[in-house]
C-alpha cells in the first residue's frame, strides 16, 4: 500500500497574498499541465530572435515584460502566439525545452508531461517535423540530463476547426511522432469539447491517452462534455466544477484528475486573487487535484513558485502538500513502474 495521505484537512481562512519568506521544502512530483511554448522566457526570446535574424517589436526586455499583464485568456494568447515567431529551427525548440527541464528539475519535478501546439507552428510556416522533433530531441535525454522522465502531448487549438486538428493528427501518426497523448487548449469560451468528438475518437483508436482543458473560463458543463463526449481521462484546470455539486461528487467518485494552475488562474483573471482560489475547497471536497505551472514564463512562476505562494496564502500543511504531490504522480500517464519509483521517493524510500 502506498504510504501517502488521501484526505484533506479543512482549509484555513483566506488572507492577502504576502511574500513567501521561506519556500516550502521541495517534494518530488509530476508536472502534468505545462505548455512548452509557455516556458519561453523573455531573455530567450531575444536570444533566439538574434540567432534567427528577426527584429522584435519590443525595444528591450522591459517593454516586453510590461506586456505580461493580462485582462483575460485572449489577451495572453495574443502575446503567446506573437512570441512564438522566434521559434524557427529544431535547435530553437530543443533549447527552449532544455531550459524548461533545467528549471523544472530545480523545482522538484521528476516527471513532466509536456504539451506542444503543433497547429500554432504549422500556421506560421514551421513544419510539423521541425517543432515535434526539436522538442522530442531534448526529451529523449531528459532522464540522463535532468533526472526527469517525460511524455509529449500534442495539444489542439479549440478555436480552429476539427478538420484542421484531424489533418495534424494524421500527420503526427504518419510520422510516428513520439507523442503519448492529445490535449485540447486555447480559447475555451464558445468552443465546447463536443466540437472535437471525431478527433478524440481517432486518437483513442490510435492508442493515445486523452486530456482536455475544461472549466477554466468555460462553464462546468464543458467538463461534463469532455468526460462524456470526448472520453478524456484527465481534466486540465477544471476549477469551475465547484459550481456544480453533482459534478464535484462525480469527479470525487471517479477520481478524475484535475490539473490545477493557481498562478495562471490569477494572471488570467479566472479568479481575482490567489486568496480567492478554490484549491483549498477542492482539497476539502476530496477532489483529485494537482498543482502545475501552465505557462510559467507568462504567469509568474514555475511549479515551486506556485507551491510557495499557495503556502504563503493558505499555509498548506505538510499533509496537503504531500497529497498534492502524490495526486500528481498517480494522475500521470507514466508507467506503473515509474509511478512506483516516484511514490517511493516521495515517501522517503
Amino acid at each position: 500500500m502506498d504510504n501517502y495521505p488521501d484526505t484533506a484537512t479543512d482549509p484555513l481562512p483566506e488572507t492577502e497574498l504576502p511574500e513567501a519568506e521561506v519556500a516550502p521544502q521541495l517534494l518530488p512530483l509530476a508536472e502534468l499541465h505545462l505548455h512548452i511554448e509557455g516556458t519561453l522566457q523573455p531573455e530567450l526570446i531575444f536570444e533566439l530572435a538574434a540567432r534567427n535574424g528577426l527584429t522584435l517589436p519590443y525595444s528591450g526586455l522591459e517593454e516586453l515584460q510590461a506586456l505580461y499583464e493580462f485582462s483575460d485568456l485572449q489577451s495572453f494568447l495574443n502575446l503567446y502566439y506573437a512570441n512564438m515567431a522566434v521559434l524557427q529551427t529544431e535547435q530553437d525548440f530543443a533549447d527552449m525545452t532544455r531550459a524548461y527541464l533545467a528549471r523544472a528539475a530545480a523545482a522538484g519535478v521528476r516527471h513532466a508531461e509536456i504539451m506542444i501546439d503543433p497547429q500554432a507552428h504549422i500556421s506560421r510556416g514551421v513544419s510539423l517535423e521541425t517543432c515535434v522533433n526539436g522538442v522530442a530531441s531534448a526529451l529523449a535525454t531528459s532522464v540522463e540530463d535532468f533526472g526527469i522522465s517525460t511524455l509529449l502531448i500534442a495539444a489542439f487549438l479549440r478555436d480552429l476547426s476539427e478538420e484542421s486538428a484531424l489533418e495534424v493528427l494524421d500527420g503526427l501518426l504518419a510520422m510516428n511522432a513520439p507523442i503519448a497523448a492529445i490535449g485540447l487548449d486555447s480559447a475555451e469560451v464558445g468552443n465546447p469539447p463536443a466540437k472535437f468528438e471525431r478527433l478524440f475518437a481517432k486518437a483513442r483508436e490510435a492508442g493515445l491517452r486523452l486530456t482536455a482543458h475544461a472549466g477554466e473560463e468555460g462553464p462546468a458543463s464543458y467538463i461534463i462534455e469532455a468526460l462524456d463526449i470526448l472520453g478524456v481521462e484527465r481534466i486540465d484546470h477544471g476549477i469551475r466544477c465547484m459550481e456544480d455539486q453533482d459534478l464535484v461528487e462525480r469527479l470525487v467518485d471517479e477520481r478524475i484528475p484535475l490539473t490545477v494552475c493557481p498562478l495562471s488562474n490569477v494572471r488570467l483573471r479566472a479568479v481575482d486573487t490567489l486568496a480567492d482560489h478554490p484549491l483549498p475547497a477542492m482539497l476539502a471536497a476530496g477532489l483529485n487535484v494537482s498543482v502545475n505551472s501552465d505557462d510559467p514564463a507568462y504567469f509568474g512562476g514555475y511549479v515551486d513558485d506556485n507551491f510557495a505562494q499557495l503556502q504563503a496564502v493558505f499555509e498548506l500543511s505538510d499533509f496537503d502538500r504531500s497529497r498534492l504531490a502524490a495526486n500528481s504522480i498517480h494522475s500521470s500517464f507514466a508507467s506503473e513502474e515509474r509511478k512506483a519509483e516516484l511514490l517511493d521517493e516521495l515517501n522517503g524510500g
